[in-house]
């Protein structure tokens, strides 16, 4: 790997990873225009899901990363696999059903945190659902340096909260354990149940990503730690205001930065993505929460969910900026090209 961070070779099967992301992906199908699902006459296919996400950017960026799920062995599970395994990651955990589908989604080209904004997914008794500790490759998924899970996967049946589960449990030996709480009420068959399962996942964790805005109405990052101690490292992201890391007892805070937005999706697994990276380099905490922005600010000045990280040489140079230039920086579509860190720094 180059410093650069070009694309790396895929692990090879049963071979450990830096990163296995395990988790539900689906065919996702993006409007061809503005409006409601019930006027738009056309759709673009695409693949959306956290996990893998995740796994794709950190592919991208050099690691080596498997992805672990269940698709249905139909047309759109060949998508899915083929697509993902195209980004350079290892899709040999993938398991095939026979008898259930692969979940797809429709969305309307709106920012998502308008009410304007819809979403029609069919994903229930999906392939992905049906996950659990029988038929889940087990040693695949924690053959890796860091085991990546979602909240979403835990909303999807009993068998996958009880794959979560046991893949949260504290054992000796396991991987570093990173856990996005993702929290998802439309996905809960009873919404009341979700803070209760996904505190308690997060306390099996050994680095936490959680939204203030979805952390259970505990009051602020403060109140976040005092209810999630147990984690090594919490994130609680604030939004546009910045991210707050808890490293053991001491806090680094980072603000946000200021980005023209193109479209308002995929920042969340891209944050993760860009911290999980930084992490994997041993960089230190400021700078995770740094390269956690910049990645995220990729995924903002793009169409789609799913963007390509900032080459590595420019995202240190910007990381390693000084607090003043920090809060000048201002990123635009197409900023991930910039060949010099000075040409991104931008004055109001």
């Amino acid at each position: 790997m180059t410093p650069d961070g070009p694309r790396s070779a895929a692990p090879a099967p049963g071979d450990p990873a830096d990163v296995v992301a395990l988790g539900e992906s689906m065919v996702t199908f993006l409007p061809s225009r503005p409006g409601r699902l019930a006027d738009v006459p056309s759709f673009d296919r695409a693949i959306g899901g956290a996990e893998s996400n995740v796994a794709c950017m950190l592919a991208a960026a050099g690691h080596r990363v498997r992805w672990a799920g269940r698709v249905g062995a139909d047309g759109f599970g060949d998508h899915l696999v083929e697509t993902i395994g195209g980004h350079g990651v290892d899709v040999s955990a993938v398991r095939r059903d026979p008898s259930r589908p692969t979940g797809v989604y429709f969305r309307t080209a709106g920012d998502r945190a308008t009410d304007a904004h819809e979403v029609a997914y069919y994903r229930a008794g999906s392939a992905a659902s049906a996950m659990s500790t029988a038929n889940m490759d087990l040693a695949a998924v924690r053959a890796g340096r860091v085991l990546h899970l979602s909240g979403i996967t835990a909303a999807l049946s009993a068998d996958c909260l009880e794959l979560m589960r046991e893949l949260t449990a504290r054992r000796p030996g396991r991987p570093l354990v990173s856990f996005d709480v993702n929290h998802r009420p439309g996905l809960w068959r009873d919404p009341s149940d979700a803070p209760r399962v996904l505190l308690g996942l997060a306390r099996g964790a050994d680095l936490v990503f959680v939204g203030e805005d979805e952390a259970w109405d505990l009051g602020g990052p403060e109140a976040v730690r005092a209810a999630l101690p147990e984690p090594e490292v919490l994130v609680v992201k604030q939004g546009g205001t910045g991210a707050v890391a808890f490293h053991g007892r001491h806090a680094t805070s980072v603000p946000a930065l200021r980005v023209d937005v193109t479209a308002a999706v995929g920042a969340g697994d891209a944050f993760a993505a860009g911290f999980l990276s930084a992490t994997l380099r041993g960089l230190p905490v400021r700078d995770r929460l740094r390269h956690g922005h910049l990645w995220a600010a990729a995924a903002l000045t793009v169409p789609g969910d799913l963007a390509p990280p900032p080459a590595r040489d420019l995202a240190d140079r910007l990381a390693a900026l000084d607090e003043e230039a920090w809060g000048r920086l201002r990123l635009g579509p197409g900023w991930t090209r910039a060949e010099r860190a000075d040409e991104e720094v931008r004055t109001p």
